[in-house]
């Protein structure tokens, strides 16, 4: 890593190490890979956010800075990449991570919901039965929330089994019907700067 800190300027690999001096909220965004592939793929690509440790850390220090206080029992993660970000908070939070799975994965007794995702596909997600109880406070994790239909999905599963939505985070939420639909429901937290926003809505 040191080899590779020392070359960053001349290497053609992404640097894990540089820190901007300026630390504003959000720095961690500019980590982000932009779309090579074309339309079949996200616009941004955080995974490159996760391989740097320093904007890791500040995206789930930013994602729970709303919540300092609030009652929090459990963290659940959205399939697949929400798995990431969700197992990040719940470790800071040391509270346990419950998987929301797309349909087919798990070995237990499961509760569905169908939903569409941000890419107009149809698809089902389920949770494990035996992990919420009435009243159990979750906080919903995901990496983005474009149209929002997969977090509504997550939120009714979550409800339906008795448990109560103690907030929604993601690196964005965007201003589409779907986003602002949960943000005037449920306390919400994202990492965009208000500056920001129309170009993140924009797909800028």
């Amino acid at each position: 890593l040191h080899a590779q800190c020392s070359q960053r300027l001349q290497s053609p690999h992404m640097d894990l190490c540089h820190i901007p001096a300026t630390q504003e909220k959000g720095w961690y965004l500019a980590l982000m890979a932009p779309n090579v592939k074309g339309p079949n793929y996200a616009w941004l690509d955080p995974s490159r956010l996760y391989c740097h440790a320093q904007g890791l850390q500040d995206c789930v220090a930013d994602l729970l800075q709303p919540f300092q206080g609030d009652p929090i029992d459990m963290v659940a993660g959205i399939d697949a990449m929400g798995f990431i970000l969700g197992a990040a908070v719940a470790s800071v939070l040391r509270k346990g991570f419950l998987a929301i799975r797309k349909a087919g994965h798990l070995c237990v007794q499961t509760q569905a919901q169908p939903y569409i995702d941000y890419s107009g596909r149809e698809k089902v997600m389920e949770v494990r039965t035996d992990a919420i109880s009435p009243g159990l406070r979750i906080l919903l994790v995901d990496q983005w929330v474009e149209t929002g239909g997969t977090m509504r999905a997550a939120i009714e599963l979550v409800e339906r089994l008795g448990g109560v939505v103690a907030g929604v985070a993601a690196i964005c939420i965007e201003n589409s019907e779907g986003g602002q639909w949960i943000q005037q429901r449920y306390k919400c937290s994202h990492c965009v700067p208000p500056r920001l926003q129309p170009r993140f809505d924009h797909h800028q």
